[in-house]
């Protein structure tokens, strides 16, 4: 049995996607986290799962780097695990914290998966931060990301190939009910054009931008029973409904939280329209679940999330911060409901084809394959 050494964030619903999906096809795992987690979340057998935490800074991911006393204990701490362990494959998800213990571990075959702020942001911190991340991918046999535009941002520091091995979505989960479901997200009438978006309520997710957006639709459809609803949590959250009441649509926005992502396909179903008009986004996973669940989308033109819509086809692409530009995309949509349903069967469609999770999970495989392959040569 192939044994994974895993070095990322225990908490993260991505780290829990891949090491189920990796455990259930065979894999033995062994989760390194410099984050606390719930183990049950995982909910799989002690032959093929099990983890250890090394949390010394208040239960906060170490991204930008590691002080220098905490550096050294997490390292010996990894490499006393690497021993007792004895993996096949060394895997970190995230290129600077993580992968910067997997380059300082010295072992291979080590692979390197980028998330985003660890190419986007950490490099252009400083020259010192550009030249760890350089040193991060000259210690790997494999770099790989989510999306096509943050390999080509990685391929900045590296000269090795960077191959894309995206998020996928188990479309046997994310798939359209029969009419709106029963939910807390819909009003009673059930007659209502329903705008969604799931993100952290931080500014460069532009969720205001959304409400902008959505105040201007109401403005030109007074009389229709309009609702946005925002998922999420985070620091812009007060200030995003004090957005709502000044704008005058407090009563027509619905707050909902964050929600469990077991809970997201009754989400997606709940709502006509998902919406993501970010700044910067390195992905866009939220979207090709919407899709999953034959929702049209309509998405900024930032980082990966063009990459996830076929414009016109299964949804539109906007500019950044542009709200009279998303109302009259959510407008279109509004005034069809046929080309709703269109977009979303071209959606789901879309995702099949392009981002369905066993498909991932074996593009994942075939490249752990490949290395241990290379590795007995």
């Amino acid at each position: 049995m192939t044994r994974i050494l895993y070095l990322a964030d225990g908490a993260s619903v991505h780290t829990r996607k891949w090491i189920r999906a990796l455990a259930q096809a065979g894999y033995c795992i062994h989760l390194f986290s410099l984050n606390r987690f719930d183990p049950e979340d995982y909910g799989l057998p002690e032959d093929r799962f099990s983890y250890s935490v090394h949390s010394r800074t208040k239960n906060k991911t170490i991204w930008g780097g590691i002080n220098k006393l905490h550096y050294l204990v997490v390292l010996k701490e990894l490499n006393n695990k690497i021993r007792e362990f004895k993996p096949d494959i060394l895997h970190a998800h995230f290129a600077s914290s993580y992968g910067t213990l997997a380059a300082r571990t010295g072992f291979h075959p080590c692979v390197i998966s980028v998330w985003g702020y660890d190419v986007f942001v950490f490099p252009r911190r400083s020259c010192l931060h550009r030249e760890i991340l350089k040193k991060n991918f000259s210690a790997a046999d494999r770099v790989l990301s989510t999306s096509r535009v943050m390999a080509e941002e990685t391929q900045r520091y590296t000269l090795k190939q960077v191959e894309v091995t995206p998020f996928g979505v188990d479309v046997t989960r994310f798939y359209s009910r029969k009419g709106k479901a029963e939910s807390k997200f819909m009003f009673p009438d059930g007659k209502n054009f329903i705008i969604g978006t799931a993100k952290p309520l931080e500014e460069k997710y532009a969720v205001d931008d959304l409400i902008r957006s959505f105040a201007i639709l109401h403005q030109r459809f007074p009389g229709e029973h309009l609702c946005l609803v925002i998922a999420g949590k985070g620091s812009a959250e007060a200030s995003l409904k004090d957005l709502a009441r000044k704008l005058g649509v407090w009563e027509k926005v619905e707050f909902s939280g964050q929600l469990k992502h077991e809970d997201m396909p009754e989400f997606y179903n709940a709502i006509d329209v998902f919406a993501a008009l970010s700044l910067e986004e390195s992905f866009g996973v939220a979207v090709i679940e919407a899709a999953a669940c034959e929702k049209a989308v309509v998405v900024s033109d930032a980082g990966g999330l063009p990459e996830v819509v076929q414009t016109n086809v299964t949804g539109y692409v906007v500019p950044r911060r542009n709200p009279e530009a998303a109302a009259d995309a959510f407008e279109r949509l509004l005034r069809d409901a046929s080309l709703r349903t269109a977009m979303g069967k071209a959606g789901r469609e879309y995702v099949i084809q392009h981002y369905e999770w066993s498909q991932c999970v074996r593009r994942m495989a075939d490249i752990y394959q490949t290395i241990l392959s290379e590795k007995s040569k």
